[in-house]
């Protein structure tokens, strides 16, 4: 009974975070909008019936049912027609023509087709919101730059968030380290490619074994060179001792021991940095002659500084970020695993269902120790929702934030170029005519949410 009400206590809480989330993602495009003096209508949490709301001055602040996103209703998104029209003529043929030449135009793009259609509607409605006399309250009529930081305001919101966190998380709790604590000594050197589990009598004994290293040594130096709690260094100094008799300083019940161990050499493959094996013009695995020890570190949770926050969010954000960038790829996955027998790739993407029934896990489940180990992998996993909320509207495609922002700054460079060739202004982008590609953008966002609903129940990404 109490593992049940801890997994209902972590989906509760999740739920909480993932509201005030979306709560403030919105108020970041609010607060700005409000500065500029954009009309905002409303202020919503969530999609579909409205549950609550109040009415503040000329805004709607409220909550909807379906906690999956929320919206700031702006007047004026859209330019009208005789916008775009009178900022493409010269101040005669703008007084000469007037109306009657935008609404030429809606006639003609209402006999275009359905695509036509629906942006002259949308242009008709969104001029349908603004009030006589506050045409200067439309969002349209922002300089680029306003627009721009409304727009992203959402975004770096959800950043803010991640950051601290996720900085809490790695400044408390701690990341896993590799550290130079001897985790086992391997008895004895096997030959390459050997299946054997234990060491047979004539098997050499290795050089780790021979100069009475121990588990739970933790090494200070290695042939002079300061280990500093890195075991890369510890590493990278046992490499370089090859047949040589070296050094090695450990810390064993609270003294320090003076050790000699004879380095032998080992054929290694060669890595590059980016982890990927080298091999050469025939196709070859290259290799490289290096010293062999036979210790295994230990992984330890260590808590880090405060300035290691922004380079594990900066790489934190760039793991996001290709998960996003093969999206459809891996969406192939996760349809072959809900549908067939594939298996569930644990690193890929995973909806609000599965988060949700992650962090129950994490409240319920025997693998953390402590109150306060839960709460900070929940802390954690908010954080990475918040990271991937920030990355994810960052695409540049409608209806989501990076989508206003791409029209933003088409519109800036086709001013900004116009000016330089001595032409007319070519007037406000026609967001409008991108519509269908918002919807298309819509539908494909829809099918994918509830393809992860689907794989999230019958194919959860779980703890174990």
């Amino acid at each position: 009974m109490g593992e049940v009400v801890a997994w209902v206590v972590g989906v509760g809480v999740f739920v909480l975070g993932l509201g005030v989330s979306i709560a403030l993602h919105e108020v970041g495009h609010l607060l700005p909008a409000k500065r500029f003096g954009v009309k905002v209508t409303q202020y919503m949490v969530g999609f579909g019936p409205t549950l609550w709301s109040r009415r503040r001055g000329e805004t709607e602040y409220g909550v909807k049912a379906v906690p999956l996103g929320g919206y700031v209703r702006m007047v004026g998104m859209y330019a009208p027609l005789t916008a775009v029209v009178e900022e493409r003529v010269d101040d005669e043929a703008r007084a000469l023509e007037g109306d009657r030449a935008a609404a030429d135009r809606v006639r003609r793009e209402r006999r275009q087709g359905p695509f036509a259609q629906m942006a002259a509607d949308a242009r008709a409605q969104a001029a349908e919101e603004v009030v006589p006399g506050e045409e200067h309250r439309s969002f349209h009529r922002l300089p680029v730059r306003k627009r721009i930081v409304i727009m992203l305001g959402g975004p770096v919101v959800n950043l803010v968030i991640a950051t601290v966190l996720l900085g809490a998380y790695t400044t408390t709790t701690g990341l896993p380290e590799t550290t130079p604590v001897v985790s086992s000594v391997s008895q004895c050197v096997l030959p390459a490619g050997s299946t054997q589990t234990e060491c047979a009598a004539d098997d050499p004994a290795s050089p780790a074994a021979q100069a009475g290293l121990q588990q739970g040594d933790r090494i200070v130096s290695v042939d002079g060179v300061a280990a500093d709690g890195d075991w890369t260094r510890v590493q990278q100094a046992i490499r370089a001792s090859a047949d040589r008799t070296v050094p090695i300083v450990v810390e064993r019940g609270g003294q320090q021991l003076t050790l000699q161990a004879p380095i032998i050499p080992n054929e290694v493959a060669r890595v590059s940095s980016s982890g990927a094996v080298e091999t050469g013009a025939d196709g070859q695995v290259l290799t490289d002659r290096v010293g062999f020890l036979g210790v295994t570190p230990t992984t330890e949770v260590v808590a880090q500084p405060v300035t290691a926050v922004p380079g594990f969010v900066a790489e934190q954000t760039w793991s996001v970020a290709k998960i996003v960038l093969t999206l459809p790829q891996r969406m192939v996955g996760v349809a072959q695993a809900a549908f067939g027998d594939g298996p569930r790739d644990p690193n890929g993407p995973i909806g609000i269902v599965g988060v949700g029934r992650l962090s129950g896990e994490i409240a319920s489940s025997d693998l953390f120790t402590s109150t306060g180990q839960r709460v900070a992998a929940i802390v954690s996993v908010l954080g990475s929702l918040n990271l991937a909320l920030f990355v994810f509207n960052l695409v540049p495609l409608l209806p989501l934030d990076g989508g206003h922002v791409a029209g933003a700054l088409w519109e800036g460079a086709r001013r900004k170029v116009a000016s330089w060739r001595g032409r007319p202004d070519p007037g406000p982008f026609d967001l409008a005519k991108l519509l269908p590609v918002t919807y298309a953008v819509t539908l494909v966002i829809i099918a994918m949410s509830g393809l992860l609903l689907y794989a999230d129940v019958v194919r959860p990404i779980t703890l174990g």
